[in-house]
C-alpha cells in the first residue's frame, strides 16, 4: 500500500472517530452481542458494550519512537507491525483480567497504578518487556527480520519467549498441531496437593491455539465452534485478520466478528503517572470507543484462538467447555483436547524422524505452511 493511500485511510479513520457521526459499530438487532465471554443486548446495552470495548487496551501503529536495532533502525512500525500489535492486545487483555479483573472499566480520568504499570509494559521503549522493539528483535529468533510481517503462530511464540523476562506472573502456552495437551500444561505448573489433586500454586495461564480454518477462505463448518470460543468466560479473543490485514477479534454478533483494528498511525508517547496533559492524551490513544465488524467468512483462515485461566479450576472448566461445546458438538472441531501427547508426535525407535499427523487430519495446523502476508 502506498504512503498516499495510507494517509487517506488515516484521514478516514480520524473522521470515523468524530463524535458527531453515528457509527455503525453495533447493529440494531435483537441478537446477542458477545464480547470476550460477556453477553449484551445489542440495543438495550449499547452504552455498556461501548464502555466495555473502550476499556480494552488498543495498540496501533506508532511513529517517531526510538529506532529499533540502533541509530539507523526503524522509527515506525507502520506497514509491518499490525500482527505484533494484535499480539500485544491479547496479552494485555490477559494481564488486565489477571490483575484488575474482567469487569474493570477505564475512563480518561483513571490513574490506577496497576493499570498504568500494565500500559508501561507495552510502550515504545526498549526497556518495556512487550514493546514493539522487544517483539520485533525477538522475532529474529523465529526467522523474522525487523520490519517483516508475522503470522499468528510466530507472534505467539515470540510472546512466550518474552514472558520469561516479565514480572506479570503469567505463563504462556502455545498449543501445537491444533491439540491442547493437558499434561503438558499441568507439568509446567507447580506440583499438586496429593489430597485435593489441585496445584499448590497455579500460575495464571494464557493459552494460545494457532489454527488454520481452511486453505484460502474460512470453512463455514468452523463458524459455530468459533462463536462458542468467544462465549467462554476464559476468552481473551482471537488473533487473526483478513487478507493483508491483521486484526484483534474480541467478539461476535450474528455471523459477524467484532474487532479492534491497529491500522492507524499515532505519535509515540509515554503515560508515566498521568501527571501532565501530554501523559493523559497519550493514555487516551490506547483506547477506542467504537469497534468494527465484518463477516466471519471474510476472515483470513490463519488464526490463533486465545484463552486466559487465572486458576486451575478455570482451566479445567475451560477443558470441560471445549469438550462439550467445541469437540463433541461438531463433526469438524476447531481443535482437539488430549491428556497426553498423541503417539504421532513421539519418534519411533530406530527412526531418525519424528512421526507427524497426516496433512488431512483435523489435528493438523498449517499456520506457517501457506504464507500469509499481513500489513
Amino acid at each position: 500500500m502506498c504512503i498516499a493511500t495510507r494517509d487517506i485511510m488515516d484521514g478516514m479513520f480520524e473522521a470515523y472517530l468524530d463524535a458527531s457521526l453515528d457509527p455503525d459499530d453495533i447493529p440494531k438487532t435483537n441478537q446477542t452481542v458477545w464480547i470476550l465471554g460477556k453477553s449484551y443486548h445489542a440495543t438495550k446495552d449499547l452504552k455498556e458494550i461501548r464502555k466495555d470495548i473502550s476499556s480494552k487496551l488498543w495498540f496501533t501503529y506508532r511513529k517517531c519512537f526510538v529506532p529499533i536495532g540502533g541509530d539507523n533502525g526503524l522509527t515506525t512500525d507502520r506497514g509491518w507491525g499490525c500482527m505484533l500489535r494484535c499480539g500485544q492486545m491479547v496479552l494485555a487483555q490477559a494481564i488486565m483480567v489477571s490483575q484488575l479483573g474482567r469487569d474493570w472499566l477505564w475512563d480518561k480520568r483513571t490513574k490506577d497504578q496497576t493499570y498504568l504499570k500494565i500500559v508501561h509494559k507495552f510502550e515504545e521503549n526498549k526497556s518495556s518487556p512487550y514493546s514493539i522493539h522487544q517483539i520485533a528483535l525477538t522475532g529474529e529468533s523465529e526467522g523474522k527480520c525487523v520490519g517483516e510481517w508475522f503470522g499468528p503462530n510466530t507472534v505467539a511464540q515470540v510472546l512466550k519467549k518474552l514472558q520469561k523476562y516479565d514480572d506479570s506472573n503469567i505463563r504462556i502456552h502455545v498449543a501445537l498441531d491444533s491439540v491442547v495437551v493437558i499434561s503438558e500444561i499441568k507439568d509446567s505448573q507447580c506440583p499438586c496437593n496429593k489430597t485435593t489433586q489441585l496445584r499448590t500454586q497455579w500460575t495464571p495461564l494464557l493459552l494460545i491455539v494457532p489454527l488454520r480454518l481452511g486453505l484460502t477462505n474460512v470453512n463455514p463448518i468452523y463458524l459455530e465452534s468459533l462463536k462458542k470460543c468467544f462465549e467462554f468466560k476464559q476468552s481473551v479473543g482471537v488473533i487473526g485478520g483478513k487478507p493483508n490485514l491483521a486484526l484483534y477479534f474480541i467478539g461476535y454478533v450474528g455471523d459477524e466478528v467484532i474487532y479492534l483494528d491497529p491500522h492507524t498511525t499515532q505519535p509515540s508517547g509515554f503515560v508515566e503517572f498521568k501527571q501532565t496533559d501530554a501523559n493523559c492524551r497519550t493514555d487516551a490513544t490506547y483506547h477506542i470507543k467504537y469497534a468494527s465488524r465484518m463477516s466471519m467468512l471474510a476472515m483470513d483462515p490463519s488464526v490463533a484462538v486465545c484463552f486466559f485461566c487465572k486458576t486451575e479450576v478455570e482451566f479445567f472448566d475451560l477443558c470441560r467447555l471445549i469438550k462439550l461445546e467445541v469437540i463433541d458438538s461438531s463433526s469438524s472441531p476447531l481443535f482437539e483436547l488430549a491428556y497426553e501427547k498423541p503417539k504421532e508426535w513421539v519418534p519411533q525407535e530406530g527412526s531418525s524422524k519424528k512421526g507427524s499427523v497426516t496433512p488431512d487430519s483435523r489435528n493438523c495446523c498449517m499456520c506457517d505452511v501457506v504464507p500469509i502476508v499481513y500489513d
